[in-house]
């Protein structure tokens, strides 16, 4: 397993209730690889979803 570092929310609101986490990535399966991220973005309607504007149904799923 290896560390990563994500940026997470469970309320809606504004930047505030994003939380940077680390988090356990597990090892690749058969066939998959690994890559390392250097940049990152972020799509516009996930921050109408962050904001309860849209909601966010397969944000529960993912919820720790």
């Amino acid at each position: 397993m290896t560390d990563a570092k994500a940026i997470r929310f469970d309320a809606t609101g504004g930047p505030d209730v994003l939380r940077l986490e680390t988090v356990e990535v597990g090892d690749p399966g058969a066939g998959e690889i690994r890559i390392r991220q250097t940049a990152i973005g972020v799509n516009f309607i996930d921050t109408y979803h962050r904001t309860g504007l849209y909601s966010a149904p397969y944000a529960e799923r993912h919820r720790p």
